[in-house]
């Protein structure tokens, strides 16, 4: 027992205490033992030997107990001193969140319209070719439903290559007047570059009412621009061609950096490429059930991404989407 006792008195540690308890009290420890052999003594001697053998369980019990409270004890002050903190060191700075510098511009953009009178709709980016297609006056000779330009999951169904097909969605369902803009990721197979993206994001507008003119699309373009740009944006309409519009207008803004002079960033032209617009097709609003002989309407589509990269002076498309934490700091 002084044996055992002397050893429990030495111990550091709770586990070393506990190899101690097994392997005298446990079921093959040497108490235990001794204990088993209670059957080999005679009547008389049983009750003396099992008084001593009780004696000195309790009294090794008793002091298992006293170390365990006093390795644990020692214990826990070790880990208090390990992991004590000092109260009067300064916390630790947080990094906030914050908005991604595309979502910054569509929600100016959104702002912008929204102040104009509209409202905003959304679609299905699984969308069928009808909507994307033929019903925006797009024969199926049409390039853009080559397979090579387009996401196709079966001969009818695609990934959208653009958010117009949220107007036809809304016309069929609206009557006019119709003021809405329908922002949306839209899918091509365009190679990855420094301009180019096989997932993009655009936002698309629509106004449809009595004497809807190619007047007011300038005049919403122009606010739209001016309220991201600053006052002094100037813009330029060029004759273009889209089957859903007519007339068509590609719209062009003036280079920040040259003034219109011709630079490296404006290819030397003074003008950069922005968005597509145009006076709805007379075709599109009667097949959505709207009388092109009342009724006439504006659209217009433009990227997100093109908006974002001229706003802050971004000359990588690819800068938007490597969720680098240095670049995204700085908006």
């Amino acid at each position: 027992m002084e044996r055992v006792i002397g050893a429990v008195s030495q111990v550091n540690g709770m586990a070393e205490l506990e190899n101690i308890r097994i392997s005298v009290l446990g079921k093959k420890g040497e108490l235990t033992a001794i204990l088993k052999q209670m059957g080999t003594l005679s009547a008389e001697e049983r009750p003396v030997i099992g008084a001593l053998a009780n004696d000195v369980r309790g009294k090794i019990e008793a002091e298992l107990e006293s170390a365990s409270a006093r390795v644990a004890s020692a214990e826990m002050a070790a880990r208090l001193e390990a992991e004590r903190v000092d109260v009067t060191l300064p916390g630790a700075a947080l990094q906030t969140g914050r908005r991604h510098p595309m979502q910054i511009v569509l929600d100016d953009v959104i702002k912008i319209f929204l102040g104009m009178g509209f409202s905003v709709a959304e679609g299905p980016e699984v969308e069928t070719t009808y909507y994307c297609f033929d019903a925006l006056n797009t024969g199926p000779d049409h390039p853009a439903r080559d397979p090579q330009d387009t996401f196709y999951f079966d001969d009818e169904t695609i990934l959208r290559t653009q958010t117009s097909s949220v107007q036809i969605r809304v016309m069929e369902k609206e009557k006019p007047p119709i003021r809405i803009i329908s922002p949306g990721r839209t899918y091509r197979k365009d190679e990855i570059d420094a301009t180019h993206s096989a997932h993009f994001h655009q936002i698309e507008g629509l106004a449809v009412d009595k004497g809807i003119t190619m007047g007011d699309l300038k005049g919403a373009l122009n606010t739209m621009m001016k309220g991201l740009y600053g006052s002094d944006v100037k813009l330029r309409f060029r004759p273009h061609h889209f089957p859903y519009t007519e007339p068509s207008a590609e719209v062009d803004l003036q280079c920040f950096a040259c003034h219109g002079k011709g630079c490296p960033m404006c290819k030397y032209e003074g003008w950069i490429e922005m968005l597509g617009s145009g006076m709805v097709h007379p075709a599109v609003l009667d097949r959505c059930g709207i009388d092109s002989s009342v009724y006439s309407g504006f659209a217009f589509g433009v990227g997100i991404e093109r908006l974002t990269l001229m706003r802050y002076k971004i000359n990588d498309l690819r800068l938007l989407y490597e969720n680098d934490m240095r670049f995204l700091r700085q908006f």
